[in-house]
């Protein structure tokens, strides 16, 4: 079989004539050269990764992000077991080794069973009043066990230099779908569930019968909390989140709860004014504060304390937590190693400490340099694509600029650390430091309250193997841990980085004006800076994006939500376009040679596609669909390439070609 221009033949000499040198190139391992890059592109760029990379036992899903992941666990392993060992160590390293030590020490951990929680059991056994009732739950969520609802600290949507207080709906531990739609499948999942939260209430002492009855009780509150909550896809709405209100008017949506009692337990300092992301979530709340019994409400916080520390008890309860929430949900064959859960919960939980030593060890040179090159060379494209808008008018384009101008980068861990000094952390309890941690984290924002928004903190510890945009900031950040192949590589050509990691950063920036981020200004502030016409205009291109990914179907019977993943749809589309813009404009003429038989334009969408590479059990799956705004691998790519002319010219591909853009694709940016 051939297609014009280049021959399968042709291709797979060159495969084997580069497995023959140092890859410099594209990731030529990856290639299925049986199949015609026009037909199936995913298949092409991965078929063979995806046969040779079967999904670990640990794990619900394997991809390039689990690969740089894996390896990234490898080297904290070595950096966190050299801190547990280290003699005379300096107080960073005592620390991040005490936590470890604590968290490996399984015996220990075994031998207490719920001894840990007993205090915190003993608490809840005493509740015999509403006010107690509130106490508790402040008590609960400054230590980690987030019942009930959300409550913190954050930027003023609409005056983003100011910190305000913010409340939001919370309470339900399974992903809201599943309490609210009912389907063969949900209902399966709910009476799995019930059967779970019974085997956790046993593993506290209760009797069959009584545990039976106390995990209906927590699945009646749950289920109501889920139904008086906005949907997933109602909260990319910010408009529909945002409601700034007195501290007055928020304590008559919920006369029923004692909010000066919860205040005290949080230690907030005094505040006038916060946001409610849902006022009917809380009018709600307060109906089920009067409808259920006080028992029923013990048994609800009882379970919610045993679920938040499962990890951190006794094998028994890391078992049935596993059981349920890995196997159960996600189709997990295996938990993953004790080495490994613990190096992500020091990660997490002493993130800027690990991140101190994790960047001496693992990350040198110039990479953060060279990252922070390509930034402004994709600013530069964004730039020039806003320009060349047809659909957009001259004041909104205006605007646009404007804000792409104030977006500020954050690459690879921050310039200044946080300072842990005042956490105490101990080898022998993992509980009471996963507690500390939590209130540590609680207590720096209840100090933000009332203060101007401190936008120069990493909001992703350097080891992350992710980036992000925050639209209240208009910051991009790409910690060091994504710096690295096959996103990244110094070694690599200029086409097949841009490839990889400039579509992650063009992402990240598409972010700004997605269908979430394009209602915030330059500033961070919630504003309409589109006119009337140009949101029309947009809510048309995005429509043809919903549309498209609705149809796809990572599992049989199943679609994507293309609303819940419109935003992220957006940014894979206008981040490839922009990293291939600035390919184009970067390249010199010694660079558009081709390397290991590819042009630099093929290299690119080679290189796009192997960082989306993926296998996935049909249990995560299915799952995903209810809560990832991210559309699976396959499509991410499938999607793209599709919408993007640049992709048939490189490798040649007929009008008619199934990956050929047709007069139907879509374009935002």
């Amino acid at each position: 079989m051939r297609f014009a221009g280049i021959s399968f033949l042709a291709l797979a000499l060159a495969a084997a004539a580069a497995a023959q040198q140092a890859n410099h190139g594209v990731d030529l391992s990856a290639i299925d050269t049986h199949v015609n890059p026009c037909d199936n592109f995913y298949q092409y760029a991965c078929g063979n990764w995806i046969a040779h990379n079967h999904i670990p036992a640990d794990q619900a899903r394997w991809s390039t992000f689990g690969e740089v992941a894996r390896r990234d666990h490898l080297e904290l392993r070595k950096i966190l077991t050299a801190a547990e060992a280290a003699k005379n160590p300096d107080p960073v390293t005592a620390k991040v080794g005490a936590f470890y030590a604590a968290c490996m020490n399984v015996v220990a951990l075994n031998r207490l069973g719920d001894a840990p929680l007993q205090p915190e059991l003993r608490r809840i056994a005493a509740i015999r009043s509403q006010t107690a009732f509130a106490a508790e739950i402040g008590h609960m969520q400054v230590n980690g066990d987030p019942a009930l609802f959300r409550f913190g600290s954050g930027p003023d949507a609409k005056d983003s230099n100011n910190v305000i207080a913010q409340a939001g709906q919370g309470g339900a531990d399974l992903p809201r779908d599943y309490y609210v739609k009912d389907t063969p499948h949900n209902r399966a999942i709910l009476a799995a569930y019930r059967l779970h939260v019974a085997r956790i209430f046993a593993l506290l002492g209760d009797p069959a019968p009584r545990a039976q009855a106390e995990a209906a009780a927590v699945l009646r509150i749950e289920t109501a909390l889920a139904r008086a909550s906005l949907s997933n896809v109602e909260l990319r709405n910010p408009n529909a989140t945002y409601h700034k209100m007195s501290l007055a008017q928020f304590r008559s949506l919920t006369p029923a709860f004692h909010w000066s009692a919860y205040l005290a337990a949080v230690h907030a300092p005094a505040f006038a004014t916060l946001n409610v992301g849902s006022p009917a979530f809380f009018r709600a709340l307060n109906a089920e504060l009067t409808a259920v019994s006080l028992d029923d409400w013990k048994a609800y916080l009882r379970w919610q304390v045993a679920h938040a520390a499962a990890p951190e008890l006794s094998q028994a309860f890391v078992q049935a937590n596993f059981d349920f929430f890995d196997h159960t949900m996600h189709g997990t064959l295996r938990d993953q190693p004790r080495w490994y859960r613990c190096s992500t919960a020091a990660d997490r939980g002493l993130g800027e400490d690990v991140g101190r030593l994790y960047v001496k060890a693992a990350f040198g040179g110039n990479a953060k340099q060279k990252a922070l090159l390509m930034v402004h060379q994709l600013e530069a494209a964004l730039g020039r694509d806003i320009q060349s808008l047809t659909w957009m008018s001259p004041p909104t384009k205006r605007q646009a600029l404007l804000k792409l101008s104030q977006i500020s980068n954050m690459i690879a861990y921050p310039d200044h650390w946080r300072d842990y000094s005042a956490l105490v952390i101990r080898r022998g309890d993992y509980y009471g430091n996963e507690r500390r941690v939590a209130a540590f984290n609680w207590a720096r924002a209840m100090r933000d309250l009332g203060r101007p928004f401190n936008r120069t903190r990493f909001n992703m510890t350097p080891p992350t193997v992710n980036a992000n945009y925050t639209p209240n900031r208009n910051t991009i950040t790409f910690p060091a841990g994504i710096l690295q192949p096959p996103f990244y590589d110094p070694h690599r050509d200029l086409a097949s980085n841009f490839g990889g990691i400039g579509v992650v950063i063009g992402h990240e920036m598409t972010h700004g004006f997605d269908d979430h981020g394009r209602h915030f200004d330059g500033h961070g502030n919630l504003h309409d800076w589109w006119t009337a016409a140009d949101s029309k205009a947009f809510d048309l291109r995005a429509r043809c994006l919903i549309d498209q990914y609705s149809r796809y179907s990572p599992v049989a019977g199943v679609h994507l939500n293309g609303r819940l993943t419109l935003g992220e749809n957006t940014a894979d589309n206008g981040g490839a376009r922009i990293a291939y813009m600035a390919m184009e404009a970067a390249l010199t003429p010694a660079e558009r040679g081709k390397i290991d038989g590819y042009s630099p334009e093929q290299r690119f969408f080679l290189a796009f596609a192997r960082v989306f590479c993926a296998n996935t059990r049909p249990q995560a799956a299915r799952a995903s669909v209810k809560t990832d705004p991210h559309s699976p691998g396959k499509f991410r790519v499938l999607g793209v390439v599709t919408n993007m002319p640049e992709f048939a010219q490189a490798f040649h591909c007929g009008p008619h070609a199934p990956m050929s853009a047709g007069p139907k694709s879509c374009r935002v940016w």
